[in-house]
């Protein structure tokens, strides 16, 4: 008899997301965003609260660029 993992979706200080098998501990500078389920079921609520990969730090330099050259940020 097989047990599917359960994950749950954790996050960072840079909003970067992953999964994470629910109940391991979580390694340093991540925490529980809220989300448990199956793989598949994660990864999909990863795809719609975290539409833009990229890093938080990265996307603020990009939206201070832009606004110092008055530019729309990407």
């Amino acid at each position: 008899m097989s047990t599917a993992t359960v994950y749950q979706v954790v996050v960072n200080d840079e909003e970067q997301h992953a999964l994470w098998p629910s109940g391991a501990p979580l390694p340093a500078g991540w925490r529980a965003e809220g989300f448990v389920g199956t793989e598949e079921e994660c990864a999909a609520h990863v795809d719609r609260v975290w539409p833009d990969i990229r890093p938080l730090s990265l996307r603020r330099r990009l939206a201070e660029q832009a606004a110092a050259t008055g530019g729309a940020a990407r």
